[in-house]
């Protein structure tokens, strides 16, 4: 059975939301390194992400675990979803795909796979 591995959350303004969530719940928020992404630590739950807004309707994004992106994908539209972002690898983490569900929800798939390139 898959669940939620990961969330992402878009900001306008990625000091105030850092403050907002950090504020709120307790989250620690860091910078990633050469990357205009921050990794939150949610202290035992799935993990997540905060980047810049890429457009003007993106929410907050989970991530379901999967075995392959591959595999699951077809299933996606195989059953009426729609791939909105094909298959891209962080490296040395795994791949995801972000899709559309038949009720035009977004969600991302993600496989572990620590020889992404």
């Amino acid at each position: 059975m898959s669940g939620i591995v990961h969330f992402e959350i878009p900001a306008d303004d990625m000091q105030r939301a850092k403050a907002f969530y950090s504020n709120l719940f307790g989250w620690k928020i860091e910078e990633i390194q050469g990357m205009d992404y921050s990794m939150i630590d949610v202290y035992g739950a799935p993990g997540g992400g905060m980047m810049k807004r890429m457009h003007p309707d993106q929410q907050i994004t989970d991530y379901i675990g999967v075995p392959s992106v591959d595999e699951y994908a077809a299933k996606v539209e195989k059953l009426g979803g729609k791939i909105i972002v094909p298959k891209k690898a962080v490296p040395g983490m795994g791949y995801f795909v972000i899709c559309m569900d038949t009720e035009n929800n977004a969600f991302g798939i993600w496989e572990m796979d620590q020889t992404a390139k």
